[in-house]
């Protein structure tokens, strides 16, 4: 039977976003992406990270790297009763001609696939059009923009709905 999913960007949506993220000290959690995600476990879904890692390519961190920070992040859920269903990351930089990095759909078709999600049911929530470009790619029939210091991107988006809070979460997902 199909599931139904949320797919989260990480930078800027579960982590205030810093270039380049590698290192356990310097994550901070966006302010209320716990309770939302609790949220929206109780509405049935289950819970994907979908996100760009350039800076694997550009050699700023490695694989390693990313791996011990994402490990430790999961931790940092599980501690709170949330379980994150995968992570899925593409290393490549952005001149790449992989079909992984949004705003291509390859992570998301690879959720699909190996998850047997129902698309059309799911959500994916981003902060950089390339989020949402991927989403509608990949057939996702709901999408969320993290407006917060992107608001000139409002008038540019092709988001089904528009926040300035992860905290709004629960204003605009109700099932």
């Amino acid at each position: 039977m199909p599931i139904k999913a949320i797919f989260l960007d990480r930078d800027g949506i579960i982590n205030k976003d810093i270039n380049y993220l590698h290192k356990i000290d310097e994550c901070e959690f966006i302010d209320g992406i716990f309770d939302s995600c609790l949220f929206l476990i109780n509405l049935g879904y289950k819970i994907i990270i979908i996100t760009n890692q350039s800076g694997i390519a550009r050699g700023y961190f490695t694989e390693k790297d990313f791996q011990k920070l994402n490990q430790w992040m999961l931790n940092q859920f599980k501690e709170k009763n949330i379980k994150i269903l995968d992570v899925f990351h593409c290393p490549h930089g952005p001149d790449s001609s992989c079909f992984c990095r949004k705003p291509k759909p390859g992570m998301l078709l690879e959720a699909k696939s190996k998850y047997k999600i129902d698309m059309k049911k799911s959500w994916m929530i981003g902060d950089n059009e390339t989020d949402i470009l991927a989403a509608n790619s990949a057939g996702i029939g709901n999408t969320i923009l993290l407006l917060d210091y992107h608001s000139k991107m409002l008038t540019e988006s092709g988001s089904d709905f528009f926040i300035n809070s992860v905290k709004e979460l629960k204003e605009v997902i109700k099932n």
